[in-house]
């Protein structure tokens, strides 16, 4: 990132004599600095990262690459590792010391599409834009509470017996479970269940029901969660059952009976009577 000092002459001077020369140094061991001023092409760094005390040498090279990128470069965990000998692993780790110290923020926003994105925040001197938007920012008045807007209709079961109502009811409550953001009050409970008994009355099982209320939820928290299980009960309300004529009744068999008559075995719903041929000798003897 070509970042322009202003202290920085015009014209570019080679060396500074003495200060930054090795000649010009007095003690004969240690450290010596042959300096030549940067006038373009280079990038402020901070003591604190250089020579920051608990972070490895290859989170302060990272750091150190990545604050002196451009903004929109790519420096996730394959990027870096392609431009670096070091592997993911180490690269990872590199990576989350940084986040750790302060000099790199991640942030999940919402594209227009609809997509979630993390953006990487490279901060040269981490806590400063923070304590500075604090300062800065405006006292804001708290909105004045207005009325809650209603939650959206929901369908309506065709037969709403008593059972049917308590068993979505009973399935509401229990999405606590499954996800703690649905926690629903009574009054979005009492709203919602019409419409999971509209599902079940369609011969949709409590799973199935559980399982579209629950999955692919949106990661951020939800602001309304009755609003959208009402508009997933609507929008992917299922078509009713095809219809199934009713089975004939089955024949019925009575027991078998002694005729009184004859003595021969017949069908007959009590005991007592006689069969159907000594039925009809009587009434011919009549």
């Amino acid at each position: 990132m070509d970042t322009q000092n202003p202290s920085a002459p015009m014209r570019a001077q080679s060396r500074i004599a003495g200060k930054n020369h090795p000649h010009g140094q007095a003690h004969a061991g240690g450290l010596l600095h042959d300096n030549a001023r940067h006038t373009t092409r280079f990038t402020v760094i901070g003591n604190h990262l250089a020579q920051h005390p608990e972070l490895s040498a290859l989170a302060i090279g990272l750091g150190v690459h990545i604050q002196s990128l451009p903004a929109g470069a790519r420096v996730d965990i394959k990027t870096l590792a392609a431009r670096f000998p070091e592997g993911t692993t180490r690269i990872a780790a590199a990576l989350r010391e940084l986040e750790t110290h302060g000099y790199l923020r991640r942030e999940r926003q919402r594209t227009p599409a609809g997509r979630i994105v993390t953006r990487t925040v490279s901060c040269n001197q981490p806590g400063h834009r923070r304590t500075q938007d604090h300062q800065a920012a405006p006292t804001r008045k708290k909105p004045t509470p207005g009325p809650r807007k209603p939650l959206p209709a929901v369908p309506q079961p065709a037969c709403p017996a008593p059972a049917l109502l308590q068993a979505a009811t009973d399935l509401l409550a229990d999405l606590r479970r499954h996800d703690p953001r649905l926690l629903l009050s009574e009054h979005d409970t009492s709203h919602l269940a019409p419409g999971v008994a509209a599902w079940l009355e369609r011969d949709v099982s409590p799973t199935a029901v559980r399982h579209t209320l629950t999955t692919d939820l949106p990661p951020e928290p939800l602001c309304r969660p009755a609003a959208l299980l009402a508009h997933r009960l609507t929008a992917q309300l299922p078509a009713p059952p095809p219809f199934r004529a009713l089975a004939p009744p089955p024949d019925v068999r009575h027991p078998l009976q002694t005729c009184d008559g004859c003595d021969r075995a017949f069908r007959a719903p009590e005991p007592g009577g006689c069969c159907r041929d000594c039925r009809s000798d009587l009434l011919e003897a009549a």
